[in-house]
């Protein structure tokens, strides 16, 4: 008998009740694992296997098994060579067969809970670095999160805890992968969910998001429901809603605009708290432009360090934004410039940067 009954018998009914298997599946893939092991073992020995064709049958009650060998195409000179002490090599094939299998349905399990929280937070404690790569245990499973995907200025530690967004499943070569991020538009928005009960409820909807991860963000925030204040809800009582957003990020500064349909009116709102004292909107739906004037004392914090503050701007409203001082005259671009400053014409312009869920 190549393997006990009730070791054998017992390990199939396990993993067919309660993993859910087919046993028919398991059956032939141990009946596969036979075959293998009888063909390394015959090459072992110095007999040749090239040529042949090779069946195993298997008592599903006792898990004994015979080989049967036969040349290419004469299945009709089948004949059995099941070698002595084959029963102990079946034996161990088959645990390992029967464990493997469980550790696939396991992890087949787990795969599909968290494929239903793609989209969604999740916990995390980093555990080691692939390179500039982070590998994270998240509980039941361990995660990637790609250099992509990493807010560049923040320096992760081994045991440290974080939030992530569970981005996506992958398919790799041993399965699907768990894909998290921290620098994608997203996981703001998620973060905001957790820590803003009206978003989570509905009653505040981000509309958009712009973001230079690690650095700054802009949303743009609306409400639908009277009384309800979109900015006030996200801020919080003296900040602390979006203080526990901007702890969250690392510090990344958080600017929150109060959406509105009105261009003029939003793009004001993207650039305060500067002064806007006037606004010129130009061009149609290929490209669209902003032409902003600010007091002149005013210019650089509408700017904002490298030009991120219009740039932002841009990308939250979908206008290229040129910002010039109230008693200079603005300098237009070429079509392929993305951003031009010129302080000495007291001129910034920005080019949206397309919104991926547009």
């Amino acid at each position: 008998m190549a393997v006990k009954r009730t070791e054998f018998s017992q390990a199939l009914k396990a993993i067919v009740t309660e993993r859910g298997l087919d046993v028919e599946v398991i059956i032939e893939t141990i009946r596969q694992a036979y075959i293998a092991a009888y063909k390394r073992d015959a090459r072992e020995r110095g007999e040749e296997t090239e040529g042949f064709e090779y069946g195993a049958e298997i008592d599903s009650v006792n898990g004994e098994a015979k080989i049967y060998a036969w040349p290419e195409g004469g299945p009709d000179k089948k004949k059995d060579v099941t070698p002595p002490g084959f029963g102990r090599i079946a034996a161990q094939t088959a645990k390992q067969v029967i464990h493997q299998k469980i550790r696939e349905a396991e992890k087949d399990i787990v795969m599909e809970e968290y494929s239903g929280r793609v989209g969604g937070l999740i916990s995390g404690i980093v555990l080691r670095f692939d390179g500039s790569n982070v590998r994270v245990d998240i509980g039941r499973s361990e995660a990637l999160m790609p250099a992509s995907e990493r807010i560049p200025t923040e320096r992760l530690s081994s045991g440290q805890r974080l939030s992530f967004l569970l981005k996506e499943m992958e398919d790799g070569i041993a399965g699907k992968n768990i894909i998290l991020s921290r620098a994608d538009n997203a996981f703001v928005k998620q973060i905001f969910a957790r820590e803003v009960p009206e978003i989570g409820s509905g009653a505040v909807e981000i509309r958009k998001i712009a973001r230079e991860p690690g650095v700054r963000t802009k949303i743009a925030v609306y409400s639908a429901q009277p009384g309800v204040d979109p900015v006030g809800s996200c801020v919080g009582q003296k900040g602390v809603r979006v203080q526990a957003v901007t702890n969250e990020l690392g510090g990344e500064r958080v600017d929150i605009i109060p959406w509105s349909e009105d261009s003029k009116e939003f793009i004001s709102a993207t650039l305060a708290p500067v002064e806007v004292l006037d606004i010129v909107l130009k061009g149609g739906d290929d490209e669209r432009v902003a032409i902003v004037t600010v007091p002149e004392d005013q210019l650089s914090l509408a700017i904002g360090k490298d030009g991120q503050n219009v740039r932002l701007a841009s990308s939250l409203t979908g206008y290229r934004i040129e910002v010039e001082g109230a008693q200079q005259g603005s300098v237009q671009p070429s079509g392929e410039e993305e951003q031009v400053a010129s302080l000495e014409s007291g001129t910034e312009v920005a080019k949206p940067e397309l919104d991926p869920d547009e």
